[in-house]
């Protein structure tokens, strides 16, 4: 791994970035929520949009790869890469006002770090909302929601973000800028264009809209529900299918889907799902849509989850927003975390018992009855939920479901790599049938769960990939399911994007024309290959660079506490799987993370930090196929973690809320006092100690040692901050 120079380093320094190149930050940046590990060349925090432009300027001219990043929650391993990492997430998260839009209806523009909670927040006083809801809207910025082309469980009502995207500021890899936005064709001919990346960029679009529309349409997924490649069809315009209620973000479009107008092009589709590999995005200008006044749920029990995919598509007939799918397994764990077990009280009103399968139904409008009258149409033994609050607790156990399934302590976990392949709703029985077929010749379990109405079901497979046999079935199950996916008329992603756990799978779902139409834009976007390189484009095996393979090892200590519910020190710190909750801004975690807004100081942050101190990996994976993944384990400092946990305040809100039940303060006990048998105690540690004994002592001569308190000089010895007044003693 080549180290950033110098030269780089101070040049963007002198434009005003913060760059962090110390080993700490590289730890932290090198894992998403993925299978994926790979330590960056180092972090950039820019502050302002001249310097997100500024820093890929640079790296243009340094031939520096550069990832652009938001939350980091990404499954698939597209927010890990050996580059520079530029976190949008802290301070480019400006929101401007809503807007009329040109076409009808309403808009919003928001820098790449905005977080998609705030974006609804300041829509919702003017009756709207942002139509796609991925489950991860309360961390999720809108500038990684748009390179990952991001949906949620309304896309059968509001498709995906392609569907809303207006205009997009990109910088493309050259370091060039440029607005995309709707074009008309007539108004612009490749032979009278300008030499610049925008306009290579657009002849390329325009080349492949006229010399692949048939090879597009033949070889295209029969699914409105797609995230794999670029978005190709949305240059003819044209799908092989429609959300089934889709409700355009304006009425210009009339009931077209894609929502492309006439004779038009709007370049920026290309940007969404490309996952920052053809530019970063700068803001974004983007359609929000009316926010129903009512919704109202309706749960069904079945005996089975085949029986439930099954009934799908006859549920659909009744104009629903959404069909959500929780399976047993999801029940049975949530009612180990605090947090969850609360939630399941509804379950008894459905079934008397914990059922097979739960289909969450869910009606939005404006007229209440009426909703009521289309819930209790389902089914006579449907559990009808009307109250905010009630379906609140439903959604909130569903949304939950990645961290929960990722909950169980051990090697033999649940895995994100096959997690969103999607078919035709029609299709869903037969492909959960076909999936349990593969499971079974693997002597493993899938847990499926989520968006059953739009075809798009999250599987998580039972694996053990530190050792040979697990790492076998990884490859074998990932290519058995693509290849039944496909048959069924399906994508190899339905919302969680390819990364580099689903970019291999390309040129089995397309074709070679197909892929080589991609690899024409990426050239013309990106013409040194510095944007998130490996992704879409030339990517590595799927299965190289696991944060968990057979080098991995871990030299732990021999611990005071007790941790055998979670197989051990190291099971307990490898609870974390990296999908941020606790990087919200709702309930108690993570208080330090939301006051500082940085990484390090995030539960999942501390616990990366945690997993690299005790694991001994070696400085690099030597086979050819693995790639560079991690830095060994010596050249982390005790002091590195030390700092990190340092601010963590011990509220237990991580073991309250984390679906995955990381128990950071108990972690940090742990951690703290195995540091200290060979490090000095600070002097505070002393007089905090042993608070009650000196101020015993100091009431006896309170007037003395009030003047000193007084004066400031015990905040100055002990390192406090001077804000803080200590009190005064009293007799």
């Amino acid at each position: 791994m080549t180290p950033l120079s110098s030269d780089f380093t101070h040049e963007l320094q002198r434009a005003g970035l913060e760059v962090r190149t110390d080993i700490t930050t590289r730890t932290i940046y090198s894992t998403d929520a993925s299978l994926y590990q790979i330590t960056p060349l180092g972090a950039a925090f820019p502050r302002t949009l001249d310097q997100l432009n500024a820093a890929v300027e640079l790296a243009a001219q340094h031939r520096v790869p550069v990832l652009a990043r938001g939350a980091g929650s990404s499954l698939a391993g597209q927010a890990v890469g050996e580059a520079l990492i530029l976190d949008c997430s802290r301070h480019l998260n400006a929101i401007g006002d809503v807007q009329p839009s040109a076409g009808g209806g309403w808009q919003i523009s928001a820098q790449p770090g905005a977080i998609l909670r705030d974006i609804n927040r300041a829509a919702a006083p003017h009756g709207l909302m942002i139509g796609p809801d991925p489950a991860s809207a309360d961390r999720a910025t809108l500038g990684g929601s748009l390179a990952n082309n991001a949906s949620g469980a309304h896309s059968i009502v509001y498709g995906m973000f392609a569907d809303h995207v207006i205009a997009l500021e990109t910088i493309f890899g050259n370091g060039e800028m440029e607005t995309l936005t709707e074009t008309a064709i007539s108004a612009l001919k490749p032979a009278n264009l300008q030499p610049s990346t925008f306009n290579a960029f657009y002849a390329a679009a325009l080349d492949i809209r006229t010399t692949l529309a048939n090879e597009i349409r033949t070889r295209w997924p029969r699914t409105y529900r797609r995230a794999a490649g670029y978005n190709l069809n949305y240059l003819l315009p044209w799908s092989p299918a429609a959300p089934p209620h889709f409700r355009p973000p304006s009425s210009v479009f009339g009931q077209a889907y894609p929502p492309v107008s006439p004779n038009h092009i709007n370049l920026a589709h290309l940007l969404v799902g490309s996952e920052g590999t053809l530019g970063v995005i700068r803001q974004a200008t983007i359609r929000l849509v009316p926010k129903p006044r009512h919704t109202v749920l309706a749960v069904l029990a079945f005996d089975s989850v085949e029986q439930a995919c099954d009934e799908t598509p006859r549920l659909l007939e009744h104009q629903p927003s959404a069909i959500e799918l929780i399976p047993r397994v999801l029940l049975e764990l949530a009612a180990s975390v605090p947090a969850y077990a609360r939630l399941l009280d509804f379950i008894p009103a459905v079934s008397g018992g914990l059922p097979a399968a739960l289909l969450a139904v869910e009606f939005a409008g404006d007229d209440l009855q009426q909703l009521i009258t289309q819930a209790r149409a389902l089914r006579h033994d449907a559990l009808i939920a009307e109250t905010p609050q009630a379906q609140a607790r439903i959604w909130a156990l569903r949304k939950a479901g990645l961290g929960i399934l990722q909950s169980q302590p051990g090697d033999l976990r649940t895995h994100t790599f096959i997690e969103d392949l999607t078919v035709p709703v029609d299709r869903l029985g037969d492909y959960v049938r076909a999936m349990n077929t593969i499971a079974a010749a693997h002597d493993t379990e899938f847990y499926y769960y989520a968006h059953a109405s739009a075809g798009c079901l999250h599987v998580r497979p039972l694996l053990n990939l530190k050792t040979t046999a697990g790492q076998r079935d990884l490859r074998q199950i990932a290519q058995e399911a693509v290849r039944a996916t496909i048959a069924l008329g399906g994508t190899t992603t339905g919302e969680h994007g390819d990364g580099l756990a689903r970019s291999e799978w390309l040129e089995q779902l397309y074709g070679p024309k197909i892929v080589d139409a991609f690899r024409q834009l990426k050239l013309a976007a990106d013409p040194l290959g510095i944007l998130n390189p490996g992704k879409i484009i030339d990517p590595p095996p799927m299965d190289a660079n696991l944060r968990y393979g057979l080098e991995y090892r871990t030299q732990g200590w021999k611990t005071v506490m007790n941790f055998d519910r979670q197989d051990g020190l190291s099971g307990a710190i490898e609870m974390c799987n990296g999908a941020g909750v606790c990087r919200g801004d709702i309930g108690v975690m993570c208080p330090s993370f939301q006051a500082t807004r940085e990484e390090m100081h995030s539960t999942r942050g501390r616990a990366n930090l945690l997993r690299a101190l005790i694991s001994a990996s070696p400085t690099e994976d030597r086979r050819p196929e693995a790639g560079k993944t991690r830095l060994p384990p010596s050249v982390l400092r005790t002091e590195d973690v030390f700092t990190a946990l340092d601010l963590c305040l011990a509220c237990k809100g991580c073991k309250s809320d984390c679906p995955s039940l990381v128990d950071m303060a108990k972690l940090k006990y742990e951690f703290t006092h195995h540091y200290y048998q060979s490090h000095r105690r600070k002097l505070r540690d002393y007089v905090f100690g042993y608070i009650g004994l000196l101020a015993k002592w100091g009431s006896k001569a309170r007037r003395f040692g009030n003047w000193i308190v007084g004066i400031g000089l015990v905040n100055r010895v002990l390192g406090l901050t001077p804000q803080r007044k200590l009190p005064r003693l009293q007799s």
